[in-house]
Order: C-alpha cells, then sequence, then structure tokens
C-alpha cells in the first residue's frame, strides 16, 4: 500500500475504499455507462429546498442540543443528560459522554440522512437511482467518524489505557491483513479445513479436472434406497454445509439416514481458465450424477438420486436436469432448491454491477472473447463484492476493532469460510453473467442451447422444494419465491428467517430463528404467499427432511465400504481441492 499520509489508519480506510471500487469491478459496472446516466439525473428544486430547510433545521438542535449538555446553553441551568446517539457504531459511553464526540457522530448521521434524502428525491430510472443509493451508502459508510483514530474516542481510550499497545497491535494486523489481501472478519488461526471445519468422515470416490466427488460414511445401520447428492456454489467452498459437527448441514443430512455425496469444486487455476458453462454442467454435475448412479447401483427405470443444489449450485443443478431432460431422462427423486436463482428478474442490489457494457468488458478481457479465450475472475473479487453488499458488518467493522483497537476477531467458523475465496473461470463465469443477471434467458423454455441441448425447466418432473431466506440481500426472497412459477413439477415453498447463509445454516438443536409455510397451492407472487404463509419457531431442517423422506425409497443396509470397484477411495474426505486455496 502506498501510504498518502502519516497516519496509517486513514491509509487503511482509503485502502479499504479502493476495495470497494475493486468491488464493483467484480460484477464489472461500467463507469462510462454510469457517468453517461448521471447526465440525465436532475433534483427538483421544491425537494432541495426542503432538504435544505430540514438540514438547518436539524444541525441547529444538534447545536443547541450540544450546548445544554455541556451547560453552556443560556436558557439552561445545568447540564442536561447526553442523549442516545442511536447508532450501533456509537452506542458506547465513549462517545456519549464526550460532547465533542457526540456532536461529530449526531453531526455525521444527520449529513448520511441528508444525503440518503437527496438521493431518494434524484429524478432518474429506476437502476441509475439505485447505483446513486448504493454509491452514496458506500461514501456514507466508509466516511464514518467511528472508522478514524483521530475521531473515535473508544479507540483513543484503549490506546491510552494499553501505553500504545493497542496501536502497535492494530498495526500488526493491517500489516498482517495487507499480506493475506483482505481484511480479518475472524482469528483465521485456529481453524483448518479438515482438522476442525469439514469433519465429517467420508472419502473421495471420483475426481477429474472440475471437482472430488465425497462420499460420506453412514451413520446408521439403515440408509434410505435413493443416494442424495449435493451440488454446493462452486463461487465458495462447499464445506459452508459441514462446518463443524453442530452446525453441519451435511452431517444432519447423514444422520437421518441418507446415503450423502457431495461435488466439491476445484479452486480453478491456469489451466481451467477456458472452461465453460457448458463444461460445469457435462464434466462436473452430470458426470457426479453418473457416478452416484454407479456407485450405489440405482440403474435403469429407477435410476432416480434425491438431489440438492445451494445459491449458485441450485441453479447449475436446474440447468443439467433440463439437459437432461432434453435426453429424455429423469434422474431426480427429488429437487431441494437453497436460496437459489432461475428467474432472475428480481436479483437485488447485484442488479446495479450488471449493464451490457460492463459484461461486454467482461468477455473481451476474461471470457471467450478474450486474446487468450479465458481467464479468471479472481475469488478476491468476488469475496470484496459480497463483503461491501454489507459494509458495516463485514468491513467497517473489522477495520475498527483490527486497526483502531488492536483487537483480534473471535474466531468464528462461517467467517473462516468466507474468507476462503475461490476463483472461477472467465468464460464459464461470462455465460452466467450474461445470461442470467443480465438477459434473464434461463427461464426462458429453448432460448438457450447447453450441452447441445435445447434448455427448458419446465420439462423437469422432479418434485421440488423451495427454501428463501427472508433477509438474503444476495438471493432476495421474493426473487427465489419465482422458481415456484419456473419449475411445473409439483412443488413446497419454505421461507427461513435470517440472511443467506445463516438462515440455511440452522441447526435444530440450537432452537434460532423461525420458518414460514404455506398452504395449498402456491400463488403467482410472494408477497401473496406470505400474507396466508404461518410462522413456525425454530430450524426448517425437520420440515425438509420430513419432506425429503416421502422421496428417499425404502431402508436398506448401510455400505460397509465408500465407492465400489470402479470407483475406489482415492483420499480422505474433505480431499485436495477444496484445501486449495485462491
Amino acid at each position: 500500500m502506498n501510504s498518502k499520509t502519516n497516519n496509517p489508519f486513514a491509509d487503511a480506510a482509503e485502502a479499504a475504499r479502493q476495495q470497494a471500487e475493486a468491488a464493483a469491478a467484480a460484477f464489472g459496472s461500467n463507469v462510462g455507462a454510469m457517468v453517461k446516466s448521471l447526465q440525465s439525473v436532475q433534483l427538483p428544486v421544491e425537494a432541495l429546498s426542503q432538504l435544505q430547510t430540514d438540514y438547518v433545521k436539524g444541525a441547529t438542535e444538534l447545536w443547541n442540543q450540544t450546548l445544554a449538555v455541556t451547560g453552556m446553553s443560556p436558557k439552561a441551568t445545568a447540564p442536561t443528560k447526553p442523549p442516545a446517539i442511536g447508532d450501533r457504531r456509537f452506542a458506547s459511553s465513549e462517545w456519549t459522554s464526550n460532547p465533542a464526540a457526540a456532536y461529530v457522530a449526531q453531526m455525521y448521521l444527520l449529513n448520511a440522512r441528508t444525503m440518503l434524502q437527496m438521493a431518494e428525491e434524484l429524478q432518474a430510472d429506476e437502476k441509475t437511482k439505485a447505483r446513486i443509493r448504493f454509491a452514496v451508502q458506500q461514501w456514507i459508510d466508509a466516511t464514518s467518524p467511528s472508522n478514524f483514530l483521530a475521531l473515535n474516542p473508544e479507540a483513543q481510550k484503549k490506546a491510552l489505557e494499553t501505553g500504545g499497545e493497542s496501536i502497535a497491535q492494530g498495526l500488526r494486523h493491517l500489516i498482517d491483513d495487507l499480506q493475506r489481501g483482505h481484511v480479518s472478519q475472524t482469528d483465521e488461526a485456529q481453524f483448518e479445513v479438515g482438522r476442525n471445519v469439514a469433519t465429517t468422515e467420508g472419502s473421495v470416490v471420483f475426481e477429474n479436472h472440475i471437482f472430488q466427488l465425497i462420499e460420506y460414511k453412514p451413520l446408521t445401520a439403515k440408509v434410505y434406497e435413493k443416494p442424495f447428492l449435493v451440488v454446493p456454489p462452486c463461487i465458495n467452498k462447499y464445506y459452508i454445509l459441514d462446518l463443524q459437527p453442530d452446525n453441519s448441514f451435511l452431517r444432519y443430512a447423514v444422520e437421518q439416514g441418507h446415503r450423502t455425496f457431495v461435488v466439491s469444486w476445484r479452486n480453478a487455476d491456469d489451466s481451467m481458465a477456458t472452461l465453460t458453462w457448458d463444461d460445469y454442467i457435462q464434466d462436473a454435475v452430470l458426470k457426479a450424477i453418473e457416478v452416484v448412479q454407479e456407485i450405489t447401483g440405482c440403474e435403469g427405470e429407477d435410476a432416480s438420486v434425491d438431489m440438492l443444489g445451494f445459491c449458485i449450485g441450485g441453479t447449475i443443478l436446474a440447468t443439467a436436469l433440463a439437459v437432461l431432460a432434453a435426453r429424455g431422462q429423469q434422474p431426480a427423486a427429488s429437487l431441494t432448491m437453497l436460496t437459489s436463482f432461475l428467474d432472475f428478474s428480481n436479483t437485488g442490489v447485484l442488479d446495479i454491477f450488471v449493464d451490457e457494457a460492463s459484461t461486454q468488458v467482461r468477455e473481451m478481457t476474461i471470457g471467450a472473447q478474450s486474446p487468450n479465450g479465458g481467464g479468471l475472475l479472481k475469488g478476491r473479487e468476488l469475496a470484496q463484492t459480497f463483503s461491501f453488499l454489507r459494509p458495516n458488518d463485514l468491513v467497517w467493522n473489522y477495520v475498527v476493532g483490527n486497526y483502531l483497537k488492536g483487537e483480534t476477531p473471535p474466531p468464528f467458523d462461517l467467517l473462516y469460510w468466507n474468507s476462503d475465496s475461490t476463483n472461477l473461470p472467465g468464460p464459464m463465469y461470462c455465460w452466467y453473467l450474461r445470461n442470467t443477471y443480465l438477459e434473464d434467458n434461463l427461464k426462458k423454455p429453448g432460448r438457450l442451447t447447453v450441452c447441445g441441448e435445447k434448455v427448458d425447466l419446465g420439462k423437469i418432473e422432479a418434485p421440488t422444494y423451495i427454501y428463501a431466506s427472508r433477509e438474503d440481500h444476495i438471493v432476495p426472497w421474493e426473487g427465489a419465491y419465482r422458481s415456484t412459477q419456473v419449475l411445473k413439477g409439483k412443488k413446497r415453498f419454505v421461507l427461513g428467517a435470517s440472511g443467506h447463509i445463516a438462515g440455511v445454516i440452522n441447526p435444530p438443536a440450537k432452537g434460532k430463528r423461525s420458518h414460514w409455510i404455506g398452504s395449498g397451492a402456491l400463488p403467482a407472487t410472494a408477497k401473496a404467499w406470505f400474507d396466508k404463509a404461518k410462522e413456525h419457531p425454530g430450524s426448517w431442517w425437520p420440515d425438509w427432511s420430513s419432506w425429503l423422506a416421502t422421496h428417499a425409497g425404502r431402508q436398506v443396509s448401510a455400505p460397509k465400504a465408500p465407492g465400489n470397484r470402479s470407483h475406489k477411495p482415492i483420499e480422505p474426505a474433505p480431499g485436495r481441492y477444496v484445501k486449495q486455496k485462491a
């Protein structure tokens, strides 16, 4: 990092702001297109005048309030009690007990509200307004006084109490994070894949240049006849579904008596830089289905497998099943879709990063149209993008704690996984970007050709369990609900509380959160479904388990060994691929 000031913490904040710009580049937000769209933006004079009036009024009230707190107001006989600031970044007593710090924080919040109101009042098309709102929010979050040592009384107090040791420790954390290439969200030294995360016992029974297939050791004397195949997202590592024994979704499935297999994606390197979406369908998912059928002996007319796809893994799995449907095959006994898109007409905040110009840039730099016929989308770019969708929680919170206060973030398995990023082949990513987020082609029957077949998701006959998370900022639940209108088989939709990850990883034993279940036919809109849905306490996992049991066939004796003669164990789970770093 090239330091521009004598304050390393200001430099850290500037570096994080630069990361925000890089994050936008991951989805290819085109500056030229944005500048052109901004030329038509207008702020009505009446709205501006009202905002100015409200701002002056608010600033005057804050100044008078500060004078009253300090006892300097001519109308006050004694200092008044400082009011609560109402923002968790300024919740500590150091902010409220220091009139100067409280005033700075409250003025910052007033400025932030005014800027956001101004962004709301702009006259422009909806996508331009969304981009402006996002940019304004990023700037507001980055410039919070809590992010700077000179303005943060908590950090200053800790520096005095520790004799400057907190500052020295913060510098050490900063140097370590610069070497890692990301802001640490947890104590990464406390975790190791295969030692205390991704520990469910199993074996790698197949591998090729794209994935390893893991078969888990049964934990019950009998298992369901139909095997269970899980396709996780390739933009992250599979062990989000197998963090630790008490919150492992995969272990839960094994405990329920399912003979469970999972795809472990290879972390793309230069040798994979020309791989396409078709390669991920044909050589990964279709191959995984074939190997599972061969190992478990489910062949012929009853060669059906229970399948689950998570996030983009669900999109990939559904595409693969549509390819097989076009070939006259229906290998899915059931399909589970976790926080996945099939209809991309409502993709939430991610939509602001995607337009024709930016997609073309990606296609010409890392896609099939690039001079080398491909390239890699670096995992760091994707990780930064998703972190800056929630910057206060996933970026600035750690800038303050790690660098300003010199604190080591506590160990948290989910955040360790979140920092373990993966690369993607450019052509594969560009196909996905154009045909889903940009043009929304996947839901259109016959519009796309994949692996030589016209894709029609409506031809998938499997009964489907569709799960969405109510506070999901990556796959908004209303967008996930639209899968109910794309798929034509029998469907069950369940909505869980919390977000994209925490909503999914919600083991029953924890007794946390809640979920909503509807009754009767699924209506056309998410709102209509929610209006009649009933909330149930706790995890959605037992509901899913009961549903899956009805599609898993009879129970048979558990296999005594993994794989078979043709697919012998290669190495113990979690395997080599998941340990490869981006």
